[in-house]
């Protein structure tokens, strides 16, 4: 077997190939309830075959949405919302998986057809923005935010404790805390964010704290037996790399040690001043590092949607998960168009029956 479609297993999630959906926004939600644009496009990627479909970063209080339509889980009616997207894709083969998130900083923003930047102060779908240090992102987003006082971190690592458990009653058995992008969790760790002077700032280990410690809450309530993952930024490209990546990898041990089950390695995306040189499976070389140095498993996504590409990143045990995202969205079947590439017998197998039907069996032209 092709080593993309080989099954991957960890804790009791045993997954029918290395291809995951990772989460992207819709921006399609109003007060954070999902409606049916999210359960439609969500069935149909979970048809599509790939192994594991993360429903995109879903607030976990509305001050944590990026945009005003971004989805939530703060309350219970979103939760039952939810549960029937958990149930929709698991009925379609794939593992229900959700990204739990803090936007910080970046939050109260325009969806991004629409400006993709900071709320107007006066706009009353606005509102106040936390971050550990009250430090503007810039560009694009240049909202200076709140402070977060020692009360608001508290409350935020309760709420993202809130959503898990509303997760896990909704039925989705893989969870990915967003640790990167810019947000808040990455804020906390982020220098180019972070000013405190308290036990949550300086130095790694105090900027590391409010993760490490939103981590283990969240742990404490989330099945032993599910996957607790975490979507982390890395790397920022901004002339600090290899400290960076020293740092992450630190972290990333004690994320291990306090029940981490793989690392979804990403960029920090913390200024507007990096330089990313993008390319194809940019993320490749690191994420096999952090795989090597840490004995975790890791995925990681950023230019990795050629099924070649991808094929050789899982053979050379560079990630055992790919990440392949809007290569699904612009062909929700992307595993049977990566088959096909992959030169696999009758690839139709990775379809849902009636599909499978048509492109496996009838070989008159197309009409």
């Amino acid at each position: 077997m092709t080593a993309l479609f080989t099954e991957f297993s960890l804790k009791d999630v045993t997954l029918r190939n290395r291809i995951a959906v990772p989460p992207m926004c819709q921006y399609s939600a109003q007060d954070g309830l999902t409606n049916d644009w999210h359960l439609v496009h969500y069935s149909q990627l979970a048809r599509g075959g790939a192994g594991l479909v993360i429903v995109e970063a879903t607030a976990v209080s509305p001050e944590g949405r990026i945009t005003p339509g971004c989805t939530g889980l703060w309350n219970d009616a979103q939760a039952q919302g939810m549960a029937t997207i958990a149930a929709a894709i698991k009925k379609a083969g794939a593992c229900p998986g959700i990204q739990l998130a803090h936007a910080g900083r970046k939050a109260s923003a325009n969806r991004p057809w629409e400006g993709d930047d900071h709320l107007a102060e006066d706009d009353p779908q606005g509102w106040q923005t936390l971050s550990p240090s009250a430090v503007a992102f810039g560009a694009n987003l240049p909202k200076v935010p709140k402070a977060m006082t020692l009360e608001d971190i508290e409350r935020v690592k309760a709420d993202f404790v809130a959503a898990a458990k509303r997760a896990k009653a909704a039925g989705f058995e893989w969870l990915e805390l967003h640790f990167a992008h810019g947000y808040l969790a990455q804020s906390f760790f982020s220098v180019h964010a972070n000013q405190r002077d308290d036990q949550y700032g300086g130095d790694l280990a105090g900027r590391s704290r409010f993760l490490l410690e939103t981590m283990q809450a969240v742990r404490e309530v989330w099945p032993e037996n599910l996957p607790l993952t975490a979507r982390f930024g890395v790397i920022e490209y901004d002339g600090r790399d290899e400290e960076t990546v020293s740092e992450s990898i630190e972290l990333t041990h004690q994320f291990k040690a306090s029940g981490l089950d793989l690392l979804n390695v990403s960029i920090g995306f913390s200024t507007p001043d990096s330089n990313i040189p993008w390319g194809p499976a940019l993320l490749a070389p690191i994420a096999e590092r952090v795989r090597r140095e840490v004995g975790l498993p890791v995925a990681s996504a950023w230019g990795i949607d050629e099924p070649n590409l991808i094929n050789q990143v899982i053979t050379d045990q560079q990630m055992d998960l790919v990440m392949v995202g809007r290569a699904h969205l612009a062909n929700p079947h992307w595993p049977y168009h990566a088959a096909k590439t992959l030169k696999i017998a009758d690839p139709a197998w990775v379809l849902p029956a009636p599909y499978a039907h048509w492109l496996s069996r009838y070989h008159a032209p197309e009409n």
